[in-house]
This record gives C-alpha cells, sequence and structure tokens, in this order.
C-alpha cells in the first residue's frame, strides 16, 4: 500500500505541475490565434463538402439529410395526432 501511495503523491504533483505549464500554453496567442484560424478554416472546408455531398443526393434523386429529417418531422407530427385521437376515443 506504501509504494501506491507514494506513486499517488509522485503522480500527483507531476500533474499539477503540468497542468499549469499546458494552461499557461494553451492561452497564449501563439497558440490560440493560428488555433483559431485552423478551426474556422476546416469549418468553412466542412460546410462546403456537406454543401456538395447534399447536391450529390439530391442530382442522385435520393432524399438529403434536411428531406429526410423534414419526413421524420412530419411522421412525429401524425404520431402525436394519431395518440391524441386514441386518447380521446378511449374516454
Amino acid at each position: 500500500m506504501f509504494l501506491w501511495d507514494q506513486w499517488k503523491k509522485n503522480f500527483d504533483t507531476w500533474e499539477a505541475a503540468t497542468a499549469q505549464v499546458v494552461e499557461t500554453w494553451m492561452r497564449s496567442p501563439f497558440v490560440v490565434g493560428p488555433s483559431g484560424t485552423f478551426l474556422a478554416a476546416a469549418m468553412k472546408v466542412k460546410t462546403a463538402t456537406d454543401a456538395a455531398k447534399a447536391a450529390w443526393w439530391a442530382e442522385m434523386g435520393l432524399p438529403t439529410k434536411r428531406d429526410q429529417e423534414r419526413v421524420l418531422h412530419l411522421l412525429n407530427q401524425l404520431q402525436s395526432k394519431v395518440m391524441d385521437l386514441e386518447e380521446l376515443e378511449s374516454r
């Protein structure tokens, strides 16, 4: 048990020191600026890719994600109405 307690104490000391260094480094403008720029570029690429995929699916005559969500919403509304009617009927 002594070995485990000693190891845990040493790990906690190392972790606290490392966390302080990493936190300082992550708040640095040399990290935050480029990270933000990279994230913005990645999101633009994702948006363009998603739009291209949706256009391709639509050209193939298949339902896009938006089409599927619209149909699921309508099905949910119909299900709610049916449940309401069944509840009224059971009264």
